[in-house]
């Protein structure tokens, strides 16, 4: 027998807000996070992208001092967002051996790495800090979460480029189906605005190159899109049982109905042109929801704003939805809040939580002329979802071929 899951808590730091609700909020607005950088660094490399979606409220204004010192700005992160959504789950006082941690990130500790590495090179090899692997380690945002609020089931993490977080969403259902915990807090995190990143992404020509206008340069599905935006921040779900939340008398958000995970086995920074290991992962999430395409009212795509990226997708939908998908009304955030590579999917799964719940489409900004080549339903403007129930689904593709997709159910009994 299938166990409900649901979500009963959210947290988020992201370039569009300090919180969860702020990040909405301005997402409905059709705000943009993008800003020209004004780090130093920004123009001593000479570097061909000199903007980014930084988070709009930075860790030190949050955190104590002792925490930024300790932590990888990624880590600072999780550590924010995590707080919150716990903090809006109602800090249930359960056995903590029952508390489960599954984050996620695609780089991981960068900044603490390459600034060990300049100090090595420049100061010598007893000024690098004693704590620098702990702190550049892949799994330092999901063990910085599971001791501060002391949970003992597990502290996984998950690591598949741009659908770690989304995978691990779909991971912890399976570890909540399971039996593992009754509560698991997943989610990604991400910070990598870096002088490294943007350059190494712009020499494979990823990212858009739009330095005088950074508020219109993440413009998915747009003719004349050029790449994504870099962003950075996390986000947060709590997840637990049905029964387990309404026990304790907890809010539920939405349901969390299943999850796919496959991979395109074609190459390491491509898609599969004709999408087809990430039509298989949408097959997937919406099997082990029991629930059929025809069911599907809301499409939070991946839609990163590149050219090849933005085709492949549209192809995997149109071969799972067949000619529906026109009618599906689709929403594209990273136009808004810029591409938080592992950190990424949890936000627009947090994003999706609130649309089904909310029966609202959020947004994609920027769209000024849709490539005939993708004939979505695209809103420009928040959509109204209806009033019936909603089963919505959230996208996330990540290089080395990895697919993530979750299925969300809106909560309505």
């Amino acid at each position: 027998m299938t166990t409900r899951i649901v979500v009963t808590g959210i947290g988020a730091s992201t370039p569009l807000g300090g919180t969860a609700q702020d990040t909405w909020t301005a997402l409905l607005a059709g705000e943009s996070g993008a800003n020209s950088l004004t780090h130093e660094w920004a123009t001593k490399y000479d570097l061909p992208v000199t903007f980014a979606m930084e988070a709009k409220v930075r860790p030190s204004e949050v955190l104590e001092r002792v925490e930024t010192k300790r932590l990888d700005p990624s880590a600072q992160f999780a550590l924010i967002s995590a707080r919150e959504a716990w903090a809006d789950a109602g800090a249930p006082d359960i056995d903590k051996t029952r508390i489960g941690v599954e984050y996620s990130t695609g780089i991981g500790g960068l900044w603490t790495l390459l600034d060990a590495w300049d100090t090595l090179r420049e100061k010598g090899s007893r000024r690098v800090l004693p704590m620098t692997v702990p702190m550049l380690m892949p799994n330092a945002a999901s063990a910085a979460v599971s001791m501060d609020l002391d949970a003992r089931a597990f502290a996984r993490t998950d690591v598949s480029a741009c659908a770690s977080s989304t995978e691990a969403i779909a991971n912890a259902y399976d570890h909540l189906q399971m039996g593992y915990a009754d509560i698991i807090l997943a989610g990604g995190t991400e910070s990598c605005v870096h002088p490294i990143t943007l350059a190494s992404f712009s020499s494979m020509q990823a990212l858009s190159r739009r330095n005088d206008e950074p508020t219109r340069a993440s413009r998915p599905y747009d003719v004349d899109r050029d790449g994504f935006v870099m962003g950075e921040g996390a986000a947060t779900l709590v997840l637990e049982t049905l029964d387990h939340a309404l026990a304790r008398g907890a809010k539920i958000y939405a349901e969390i109905a299943g999850g796919g995970v496959t991979s395109d086995s074609y190459h390491i920074t491509a898609p599969d042109p004709e999408g087809r290991g990430a039509a298989r992962a949408v097959h997937a999430a919406l099997a082990q929801a029991g629930a059929t395409v025809d069911e599907v009212t809301h499409i939070n795509a991946h839609a990163t704003s590149t050219p090849v990226g933005d085709i492949a997708e549209y192809k995997a939908l149109q071969a799972v939805f067949g000619d529906r998908v026109r009618d599906i009304p689709v929403s594209a955030t990273k136009g808004a809040h810029g591409h938080l590579l592992g950190g990424t999917g949890a936000l627009e799964a947090l994003i999706t939580v609130l649309a089904v719940q909310s029966r609202t489409a959020p947004p994609t900004i920027n769209l000024d002329n849709q490539d005939p080549e993708i004939p979505l339903f695209v809103p420009t403007a928040p959509h109204a979802l209806g009033d019936a129930p909603q089963l919505a689904i959230s996208n996330s593709f990540g290089f080395g071929g990895h697919n993530a997709v979750v299925a969300i159910r809106s909560y309505d009994d």
